[in-house]
C-alpha cells in the first residue's frame, strides 16, 4: 500500500512543514511525500502523481494553491477512480461540505490540525488493505500496490467498510460510498458534476480536541532532503490575539512546544549549519518566558551562520527581550512586526490590540544598534481606511525605515470574523484564492489599483535596498513618501514601463530619467547618488550607462594599490592578496559632488543589508598617482 502526501509551494526553496509532520506522527512506513510548487506545469505534476502510483492521495490546501490543486484534482479524478483522495489544510478545513459538493471526484476533508486525524485514516486504510491482500500470492499482492490490475481486487479503497470505521474519526467530513453505490449503474456517472447533488450524502465529524504540541515529531532528521529550503519550525499553535482578518484568531487554544525539546532541536539546526531557520509561531514573543529562553539559547550557541525569522507584536517586548537583541550578532535574527494600519478607528474595528507610538519607540531602538534585521507590514482595504487614511499609515511605517515594507491587500479568508462581516463593510473580493479585496465602502476598484501600483514600486526601489541614498535624498523634494512612490508609479505608467522585467541596471536608469523630468536642475546630484547606491551593492567590472564617465585615472588606481599592498592602510583584512586581486574585490570612485574618492569593499560586508564597506580615501594618500581634484 501506498500513501501519497502531496504539497504544492509557492517557490522551490519553501517546504511544506504541514505534510512532513504529518508523515511523521503516522509512523506509517507506506506513506511518501511529494513536494512540487505553482511554477510548475500542471501536467507535469499530474504525471508525477499518477507514475508514483498512490493507493491514497492527500494534498495540503493554502490560499495560495487551491485552485491549483482543485484542478490536478479533477483530472486524477478521471484518472483515478479507484482512488481516494484527501484534502486537509485552512483553505478547506471551514467549507468541507462546499468543497466536497465542488470536488466529486475528493473521499474528505481533515480539519483543523492533522497529526492524529491523519494516523487514524492511515491505520484505518491499512487495515482494510491487508484484510484484503492477506490470501493473495506474492506477486499479486506487489501488484495491488499500484493501479487497479486484473483479478486483483482493490475494492478496500472503497469499501463500505472503511466509511463504517472513518465515521469514528474525529476532525473529518467525508462522502459515503453507499450513497454513491445506490445512486449510480456506472463510475462515469457518479464522477460526473451535473449529478453531483445526488449523492451528496456527507458525513461530518466533530472537531478533534488539541494536542499537545510536543507530541508532534521533530521532521528534519534527514537535512538531506531539506537541502538549499528554508527550514520552517513551530514552537507554539494558536494565538492570544483577535485580529479579525486572521484565521489564527479562530483558535484560541494557544499552546507551547516542551522549551527543553526545543533547544534540541534548534542545536540541531546549529550543528547543522542551516541558512535560515523561519519559526511559524503566529506571535512568537506572546509568552515572555518562552521567547526568553529561546532567544537566550541562540546568542548563548550562535554558529555565526544560522539566521532566524520570528514573527513578533513589538508594542508587547518586555526590557528583558529588548537587552537580549542588543546582544545579538547583526543577522542572527530578523523580526516581522505587523502594523497593518495606524488609523485608530480601523485598529479598533479589526480587534488589533497595538500601541503605535510604542511600536515606533521600540522599532526605532532596535535599529539603534544596527544589528537586527526589521520587516514591517501594512494592509490595504481595512474598514474605516480609504487611500487618504492608508497614506498616512503608508508615511508612518516609512518613516521607521525598516528594511523590508511590505504593502499587502486585504485577503477575505473563510471562516474569518471579516468573511462574517463583509457585507456591513461592502467589502466586495475575488471570487477565487487568494479572496483579495476588490472594493469596500471606503476604497473604490481605482483605489486599489493605484495603491498596486505604489505597491510595485516599493518593491523595486525600496525593498529591493539597491536606492537607499537616492531615495533618501529624493524623499524631501515631495510631499510625502506616499506621494513620491504614487508619482514614480505614474511615470512607469506614462511609460509603459510596467509589467516588465526590467534588469537591474534599468531600474537606475529609469529613477534617473524620472527625476531628470521633475528636478533637471539637480541632475548630476542625483546621478552620483544612483552610482553610490549603485557600487554598494554591485562590484560591476562593466560600468552602466546611467553613471557616466569614469573620473578615477589609470595613475591613481594603480598608485593606491601598489601602496595599500605595501601598507594594508585601508584593506587591512586582505593580507594574503596581492594588489591585482585586491582591485579585482574592490571598487575606487570620484565623487564630484563631495570631492572625495570613496572605497567600496565587497569582501566586508554588511551582513544586515550586504552593503560593502566603505572609506574615503585621504588626499595624501593619492598624490603620488595624480594631482587631486
Amino acid at each position: 500500500m501506498k500513501i501519497l502526501l502531496a504539497a504544492v509551494n509557492a517557490k522551490y526553496i519553501h517546504s511544506n512543514l504541514a505534510v512532513y509532520s504529518l508523515k511523521a506522527y503516522a509512523e506509517d512506513p507506506a506513506v511518501e511525500i511529494g513536494e512540487y510548487t505553482i511554477n510548475q506545469q500542471k501536467d507535469d505534476i499530474l504525471m508525477d502523481i499518477y507514475k508514483r502510483k498512490p493507493d491514497i492521495l492527500c494534498l495540503s490546501c493554502y490560499i495560495w494553491n487551491l485552485d491549483y490543486i482543485e484542478e490536478i484534482v479533477a483530472e486524477i479524478g478521471k484518472l483515478r477512480p479507484d482512488m481516494p483522495i484527501w484534502l486537509g489544510g485552512p483553505e478547506v478545513s471551514y467549507d468541507a461540505k462546499e468543497v466536497l459538493r465542488r470536488l466529486p471526484c475528493v473521499k474528505g476533508v481533515m480539519k483543523g490540525e492533522g497529526e492524529k486525524t491523519f494516523k487514524e485514516i492511515c491505520q484505518i486504510y491499512r487495515k482494510e488493505y491487508e484484510k484484503n491482500t492477506k490470501d493473495l500470492s506474492t506477486e499479486t499482492e506487489e501488484k495491488a500496490c499500484g493501479y487497479q490490475l486484473e483479478n486483483v481486487d482493490n475494492s478496500w479503497q472503497k469499501s463500505e467498510n472503511v466509511d463504517k470505521q472513518l465515521k469514528g474519526v474525529l476532525g473529518i467530513t467525508f462522502r459515503m460510498e453507499k450513497a454513491m453505490s445506490e445512486l449510480y449503474s456506472s463510475k462515469e456517472e457518479a464522477m460526473s458534476e451535473q449529478h453531483a447533488s445526488k449523492k451528496d450524502e456527507f458525513i461530518d465529524t466533530t472537531w478533534r480536541p488539541i494536542m499537545d504540541l510536543s507530541e508532534v515529531p521533530f521532521v528534519y532528521k534527514h537535512m538531506e532532503d531539506f537541502e538549499h529550503k528554508i527550514i520552517y519550525y513551530e514552537t507554539s499553535r494558536g494565538c492570544p490575539f483577535s485580529c479579525s482578518y486572521c484565521l489564527s484568531s479562530v483558535d484560541k487554544r494557544l499552546r507551547f512546544r516542551d522549551i527543553e525539546l526545543v533547544k534540541k532541536e534548534l542545536q540541531f539546526f546549529l550543528d547543522h549549519k542551516v541558512p535560515q531557520v523561519k519559526f511559524v509561531d503566529r506571535t512568537f514573543n506572546c509568552k515572555h518566558d518562552h521567547s526568553i529562553a529561546i532567544w537566550k539559547y541562540i546568542i548563548e550557541h550562535d554558529n555565526g551562520i544560522t539566521n532566524f525569522h520570528f514573527e513578533i507584536a513589538a508594542d508587547i517586548l518586555n526590557e528583558e527581550e529588548l537587552e537580549l537583541l542588543e546582544q545579538m550578532r547583526p543577522g542572527l535574527v530578523q523580526l516581522e512586526i505587523g502594523v497593518q494600519s495606524t488609523n485608530p478607528k480601523t485598529i479598533k474595528e479589526i480587534h488589533r490590540v497595538m500601541d503605535f507610538e510604542k511600536v515606533s519607540r521600540i522599532v526605532r531602538r532596535i535599529q539603534d544598534k544596527g544589528n537586527v534585521h526589521e520587516h514591517l507590514d501594512l494592509i490595504a482595504g481595512l474598514p474605516y481606511e480609504d487611500v487618504e487614511s492608508f497614506a498616512h499609515s503608508f508615511d508612518d511605517v516609512y518613516a521607521l525605515k525598516p528594511e523590508q515594507l511590505q504593502l499587502g491587500f486585504l485577503k477575505v479568508l473563510k471562516g474569518s470574523f471579516m468573511q462574517e462581516h463583509q457585507e456591513e463593510y461592502g467589502i466586495v473580493h475575488k471570487a477565487h484564492p487568494p479572496y483579495e479585496v476588490l472594493y469596500t465602502k471606503w476604497i473604490s476598484y481605482e483605489d486599489v489599483l493605484r495603491l498596486k501600483g505604489i505597491e510595485e514600486m516599493v518593491e523595486v526601489y525600496y525593498n529591493s535596498r539597491q536606492f537607499t541614498h537616492t531615495l533618501d535624498a529624493l524623499e524631501e523634494a515631495y510631499d510625502s513618501a506616499f506621494d513620491l512612490y504614487d508619482k514614480l508609479k505614474e511615470f512607469y505608467e506614462e511609460k509603459g514601463l510596467g509589467g516588465i522585467q526590467h534588469k537591474r541596471s534599468a531600474r537606475y536608469a529609469i529613477l534617473l530619467e524620472f527625476i531628470v523630468k521633475s528636478h533637471p536642475d539637480r541632475e548630476d546630484y542625483y546621478r552620483e547618488l544612483l552610482t553610490y547606491d549603485y557600487y554598494l551593492r554591485e562590484n560591476a567590472k562593466t560600468r552602466p550607462e546611467f553613471a557616466g564617465e569614469y573620473k578615477v585615472s589609470k595613475e591613481v588606481l594603480r598608485h593606491f594599490y601598489e601602496a595599500e599592498e605595501r601598507n594594508r592602510q585601508y584593506l587591512p583584512s586582505y593580507g594574503p592578496y596581492d594588489r591585482n586581486q585586491m582591485r579585482k574585490m574592490t571598487h575606487m570612485e570620484y565623487f564630484s559632488i563631495i570631492g572625495k574618492y570613496i572605497l567600496f569593499d565587497y569582501k566586508e560586508r554588511n551582513p544586515l543589508n550586504q552593503e560593502a564597506r566603505t572609506c574615503m580615501i585621504e588626499p595624501e594618500f593619492l598624490r603620488s598617482g595624480e594631482e587631486i581634484r
